[in-house]
């Protein structure tokens, strides 16, 4: 098997995994003469994961290695986009690979949003936990399925290039292509997976969590929304639960985690109270300045007289005094107005003291100072609290930034008289000094939130549903339009291209090629092959 950068272990080299598989097939007497020691290695090192645990175990140790570099300094952040298929999640780790020479700190995500829109069999469904559950750890094994797919194609190319280096007698070359197969890095890398607010009760929690860390998931991410109530973590309507509640399910993950021996997996608390003015139930509270009298602490009460309770009347007793919460007719409790951010807060450091490993704060538009603000204050507590943040499509960050380079002029005292400050999405102002430095400020949001607001990770939820769109928008106004075929060819095969898109050899990134180097294996030169001559991806060589 190859030595992996990512995994930092030494493990056999390519020769000697065929010298072993030899010794093995003499060791039968002639019986197995039929196989080929190197075709054997070949096949081991184009399948190194053989289940999904075997990459949660993995994946969590490149994850708490990352949260290490990170704690070492705030520079080592991490990144992902969202995926919905995969498809998408390989084409992603390809590229990183292509264009960056590593997949070090980069993952991928695994939204409930898009599994909800996107791959559920009641067609497109909002954020609502209404999708079958079962869909999301079918989503994290597809993806693996297809990153190890990248492993082996890429490694099969490898392969071909010392079977023609040998027919040349290229021994330098051989010997370079080696080196490349024992230092190869691959695809495989973490997965953060949404179990939204964990499908019904702590029990149903622990069991969707063991399918979704044996489909490979190292990393679970849960938030202390209501299960039956829960909204998409920008829409309104959130419903939040009691600590006590939360924390059932935080520990139904660990246990799911520790049960089948990824004993360094990695749970993600997100609280949603910034947003959330609603809870469903009283917490449970023991004595006063407990966990469940300060999340009581934020109802919304007015006090009464013992006389003037009314039937089915809910009221608590705080220092003597009779408080009855504001109760709606959905039966639901409402919290005092402007607490959200003590109650992130308060989430956050009860997470991390009963288990959580990384906090996500789900905020309504992205301010590195609001996040900093809060982080500050978990810190106080927890010095080495680090969050994975959503900088999500549901922000319009061109508006939002615009507005905040806005207001922090006009705080200085510069004339911001040349804008109007609620269009400043306006096309008009793309190429003004405001435009140019709130681009910048988006540019370095990443940097400036790991740096400042302890962001150890930064996704991005639905890139692609928003990318399939508007391409597809684009290639369709082309091509039915009076372009024809040349909208296709012009903007996406010439693309391919000249851009070395790996994917315009179609036939090859569906694994054509692997079939037929499988095919040679099996049956020799009795082999019917696809890459012949005709084969029409020549044409792309």
């Amino acid at each position: 098997m190859p030595f992996d950068k990512t995994d930092g272990k030494k493990t056999m080299s390519y020769q000697d995994e065929i010298k072993d598989v030899q010794e093995l097939i003499s060791s039968y007497k002639g019986t197995w003469d039929g196989i080929d020691a190197e075709a054997v290695a070949r096949m081991r090192a184009q399948n190194r994961f053989h289940t999904g645990l075997d990459i949660a175990r993995y994946t969590a140790g490149i994850m708490r290695r990352d949260m290490e570099a990170y704690d070492a300094d705030p520079a080592n952040y991490t990144q992902s986009l969202g995926c919905w298929h995969g498809f998408i999640g390989q084409q992603k780790m390809i590229s990183i690979k292509k264009h960056f020479g590593s997949t070090k700190g980069r993952y991928l995500y695994l939204s409930g949003w898009m599994v909800a829109a996107l791959r559920s069999e009641f067609g497109p469904l909002p954020d609502q936990s209404m999708h079958e559950k079962t869909s999301v750890p079918a989503l994290i094994e597809e993806l693996y399925t297809f990153l190890k797919q990248a492993d082996a194609r890429e490694l099969g190319g490898y392969f071909r290039e010392i079977d023609a280096a040998r027919k040349t007698g290229n021994t330098a070359l051989e010997a370079e292509i080696q080196g490349k197969i024992d230092n190869f890095q691959t695809h495989v890398v973490p997965i953060i997976a949404d179990i939204d607010a964990g499908f019904g009760n702590a029990e149903a929690t622990y069991l969707l969590a063991k399918k979704m860390i044996e489909a490979g998931a190292c990393a679970l991410q849960i938030e202390n929304q209501v299960s039956d109530e829960k909204q998409c973590g920008h829409q309104d309507g959130k419903v939040t639960v009691p600590h006590e509640d939360f924390l059932a399910k935080v520990r139904a993950c660990r246990y799911a985690f520790l049960e089948l021996g990824v004993d360094d997996g990695i749970v993600v608390t997100r609280t949603d109270s910034l947003g959330a003015g609603l809870t469903k139930q009283i917490a449970y509270s023991k004595e006063e300045g407990d966990i469940g009298d300060q999340y009581n602490s934020f109802l919304d009460c007015e006090e009464i007289a013992a006389g003037d309770l009314k039937a089915n009347d809910v009221v608590i007793n705080r220092g003597g005094k009779l408080l009855r919460p504001k109760r709606l007719p959905s039966n639901l409790f409402q919290f005092k107005p402007g607490t959200g951010e003590d109650r992130c807060v308060l989430d956050c450091i009860t997470s991390l003291q009963n288990g959580a490993d990384l906090l996500w704060i789900e905020t309504e538009k992205p301010h590195v100072d609001q996040i900093a603000g809060m982080v500050d204050r978990i810190r106080e507590v927890i010095p080495n609290a680090k969050l994975v943040y959503n900088n999500s499509p549901s922000f319009n960050w061109t508006l939002n930034f615009r507005q905040q380079v806005f207001d922090a002029w006009e705080a200085e005292g510069k004339d911001v008289s040349a804008y109007d400050r609620a269009n400043l999405m306006s096309v008009e102002y793309d190429e003004t000094e405001l435009a140019t430095t709130a681009d910048e400020k988006i540019r370095t949001f990443q940097r400036d939130g790991s740096k400042r607001a302890g962001i150890f990770h930064h996704l991005i939820t639905l890139p692609t549903y928003h990318t399939a769109a508007l391409s597809t928008d684009n290639l369709a106004k082309r091509y039915f339009g009076e372009e024809a075929m040349l909208g296709y060819v012009k903007q996406v095969q010439r693309e391919e291209i000249r851009q070395g898109i790996a994917c315009v050899k179609h036939q090859n990134m569906a694994g054509s090629d692997i079939g037929d180097d499988h095919k040679e294996y099996f049956a020799g030169e009795a082999a019917l092959k696809a890459a012949g001559e005709d084969n029409t991806m020549n044409q792309f060589g």
